[in-house]
């Protein structure tokens, strides 16, 4: 707005310098501004980035809609590619045929049959497969019993395996709720209740629960280190916590209503039944927490490298040390349940731990490790500054702060 303004035209020379310095200042302003701006907004994708949401989009320019006309050079110029599409019909299963004939009233007295002309169409039928099974039934008076024809395999219950594969299908592949399954059930006529839906996709799942018990056990021991972190969830109403154990091959979730040590530990242990063990591991354990040299003696006296089950050890600590406190109750069954979880052979032990720095995770493996995220929260809380001497500096931080070098 200001490139046609001539301060020549200004007489007054205090006047003339007065616009100058406003006009300087105007830019200093409309500088800082826009400085402001730029940090306002990088703050505001900040907040929302830590509330979970995102920041303000980059969006790119728009491409131009034609290339330019004037090319300096023919490689310059867009060669289109040829794109060709390959024969789908080769590939597509015909499940039926079906011959279309003409119209013999539109036809002429001298047409001639020349074979057919073939049109694939894909489509798909949903619709109920409802079977009454009449099952024959035989009665021996030599035995007194009733024999019957089973029912073919699969078929149990009020519902098929075609329903029942797609209910898991529709369920954990498709990502769609109960009630809309419901729902689209009932368009085509079949009778099926919530309850009865709920039991398809929980009851009767051996075959699956096995199998991944084994990805889980095949996870744990395809790394050195196992990622765990955990976040809310609502069970029932009820406030629980979900683990997720994972490394780049596998991914697997544990919901439990705690997330203490002992909970991290039924995580690891695939929720087996708990364990103790009172050792070595256990007992330094036990003097670094400073529990008093008297109860540790005591302690001594638990059957040594042999496990026990929890209400073994509850009861076996209410009858020797009757006046524990809770913290104390809890370094206890602690103490055992990591040492145990570290003897067993039965399930893979994870020796390397990636999570946050929650206390429950410490003892639990030889070794933790922040993850990226967590890692640099720490950094984030730290004023770095540097001395103006001139010269070249390095900056490096330890445990009692920032700390320079020179060079």
């Amino acid at each position: 707005m200001f490139d046609d303004l001539d301060l020549t035209g200004i007489q007054d020379d205090r006047a003339r310098q007065l616009i100058v310095r406003l006009l300087n200042l105007l830019e200093d302003v409309t500088a800082d501004l826009r400085d402001a701006q730029a940090v306002i907004q990088r703050l505001r994708d900040e907040n929302n980035r830590l509330k979970g949401e995102q920041g303000k989009p980059t969006i790119k320019a728009s491409l131009p809609k034609s290339p330019p006309a004037d090319h300096s050079s023919e490689r310059e110029r867009r060669q289109p590619s040829t794109r060709s599409k390959g024969r789908k019909n080769e590939t597509i299963r015909i499940d039926r045929q079906q011959v279309l004939a003409v119209d013999p009233a539109i036809l002429p007295p001298d047409a001639e049959f020349k074979g057919y002309e073939e049109v694939v169409v894909q489509d798909v039928v949903f619709r109920t497969d409802n079977i009454r099974f009449l099952k024959e039934k035989y009665y021996a008076p030599s035995t007194g019993r009733t024999y019957l024809a089973a029912l073919p395999r699969g078929y149990d219950g009020q519902f098929g395996p075609g329903l029942k594969a797609l209910t898991l299908v529709l369920y954990g592949g498709g990502q769609m709720s109960e009630p809309k399954i419901l729902e689209l059930f009932g368009s085509v006529g079949v009778q099926i209740s919530a309850g009865q839906l709920s039991n398809l996709l929980i009851k009767d799942q051996d075959v699956f629960h096995a199998e991944k018990n084994a990805v889980y056990a095949a996870g744990l021991q395809s790394s050195p280190w196992q990622h765990l972190d955990e976040t809310g969830t609502r069970v029932n109403g009820q406030n629980h916590h979900c683990h997720i154990v994972c490394n780049p091959l596998y991914t697997a979730y544990h919901t439990t209503p705690s997330k203490d040590r002992l909970s991290v530990l039924d995580v690891l242990r695939n929720g087996q039944p708990r364990t103790f063990r009172c050792n070595a591991e256990a007992l330094g354990y036990w003097e670094q927490l400073g529990l008093s040299v008297a109860t540790r003696q005591t302690l001594t006296r638990l059957p040594g490298d042999q496990n026990l089950d929890e209400a073994s050890l509850r009861q076996w600590l209410e009858e020797h040390l009757p006046h524990l406190g809770p913290q104390q109750c809890k370094w206890i069954l602690d103490a055992t349940a990591v040492a145990a979880y570290h003897a067993q052979v039965e399930f893979p032990v994870v020796r390397l731990l990636v999570c946050d720095d929650a206390p429950q995770f410490n003892w639990v493996t030889e070794e933790l490790a922040l993850c990226w995220v967590h890692e640099g929260r720490h950094y984030k809380k730290l004023t770095p500054y540097v001395p103006d001497t001139g010269g070249w500096w390095t900056l490096s931080w330890s445990a009692s702060g920032p700390s320079t070098t020179s060079c």
